[in-house]
C-alpha cells in the first residue's frame, strides 16, 4: 500500500511539473486564424530565423534614437520604434525600444500594449502620465509628474497615457518587453475603425449624442506609432 501511495505521489507531482512548463508563446501579431491548408498559412508567431552563422552586427544594430522626431501634428507627439522590424536580431529576445517626442503641451493619448508592459523614462521636459486599472481594481488611475531622469512603469495591458505640461519640447525613451508590443489607441480603435462602429451603439456606450460620435468618427486619427 505504501509503494502505491509513493507511486501516486511521484505521478502527482510528474503531472504537476507538466502543468506548471506547459505554457503558450506571447502571441507577435494581432490575430492568426487557424486554417488547416498550409497554402494558406502565411503568419508565423515571430520571424523565420536566419542562420546563425550568417549573423552580423547590422543585425543587432539601429542608429537614429538621437534625433527628434516631427511632432507638427494636431496630438503633438511622435514615437520612434526600435523593435524587431528595425533590429532583426531582436527576434524571439522579448524587447524592444520606442523614443517618444512631444511638443510644448502634446500628449501620447489613452492607449495600451497588449503584449508588452512599458518602462519610461524621461530625459528631457516635464510629463504627466499614468495608467489606469481594469474594471476589477474599480479602473483606478494611478498617475504621477515626472521630470529628468524619473521613471515609470505602465503594466502589460492597462490604458495608459503621458502629457507635456511643460512650455518647452519633451523627449523620453522606453523599452517594451516584446520584440512587437503592439499598439491600440483607444480613440482611433473606437472613433476610426474602418468599416465604422455603429454610431447608435457607440452613443448608447459612451452616453453620448449620436450626432457627437458621427462627428467623431469623421475626425482624421492620427497614427504615430
Amino acid at each position: 500500500m505504501k509503494s502505491v501511495q509513493v507511486l501516486l505521489a511521484f505521478a502527482l507531482l510528474a503531472l504537476a511539473s507538466t502543468f506548471a512548463s506547459a505554457s503558450e508563446p506571447s502571441p507577435l501579431q494581432d490575430i492568426c486564424v487557424a486554417t488547416n491548408n498550409l497554402k494558406d498559412g502565411v503568419f508565423v508567431n515571430g520571424k523565420f530565423c536566419k542562420d546563425p552563422k550568417l549573423a552580423k552586427p547590422e543585425d543587432f544594430y539601429y542608429s537614429g534614437l538621437d534625433k527628434a522626431g516631427d511632432t507638427g501634428n494636431r496630438l503633438g507627439f511622435v514615437v520612434t520604434p526600435v523593435n524587431v522590424e528595425q533590429i532583426p536580431g531582436l527576434n524571439t529576445l522579448g524587447i524592444s525600444a520606442v523614443r517618444v517626442d512631444y511638443a510644448p503641451y502634446g500628449q501620447n493619448p489613452p492607449h495600451t500594449h497588449p503584449r508588452a508592459t512599458e518602462i519610461l523614462t524621461v530625459l528631457e521636459g516635464t510629463l504627466y502620465v499614468g495608467f489606469v486599472t481594469s474594471n476589477q481594481l474599480n479602473n483606478t488611475l494611478i498617475a504621477k509628474v515626472l521630470n529628468k531622469g524619473d521613471v515609470f512603469v505602465f503594466p502589460i495591458g492597462m490604458v495608459h497615457f503621458q502629457f507635456n505640461i511643460g512650455k518647452t519640447n519633451a523627449v523620453a525613451i522606453a523599452a517594451l518587453s516584446s520584440q512587437n508590443p503592439g499598439v491600440i489607441t483607444i480613440a482611433n480603435s473606437v472613433f476610426g475603425a474602418d468599416p465604422a462602429i455603429n454610431p447608435d451603439f457607440l452613443a448608447r456606450a459612451f452616453q453620448l449624442d449620436v450626432k457627437v460620435v458621427k462627428s467623431l468618427q469623421k475626425k482624421f486619427w492620427m497614427n504615430s506609432n
